[in-house]
């Protein structure tokens, strides 16, 4: 029978280097001669990251935040 203790390292292992993939994966955007994007777009990109990071870590601390979707504003 798993304890909690166990049961969370199982876990937590687990999505976090499917985190770790998924930032590998998004890295792969980075080649310009298969994609076009600009300063703005990079800044986009790792501020909702960074915000998503900073939300997880809060719940780790006991703070509530609020869940938000991604998606790169339209220059136009």
């Amino acid at each position: 029978m798993e304890n909690k203790r166990d049961r969370f390292v199982r876990i937590v292992e687990a999505r976090t280097n499917k985190i770790l993939d998924m930032l590998r994966l998004l890295a792969n955007c980075a080649n310009k001669s298969n994609y076009e994007y600009d300063e703005e777009d990079i800044k986009q990109i790792f501020s909702a990251i960074d915000k998503e990071v900073k939300a997880t870590k809060n719940a780790f601390l006991g703070l509530e935040s609020k869940e938000e979707r991604f998606s790169l504003k339209n220059k136009d």
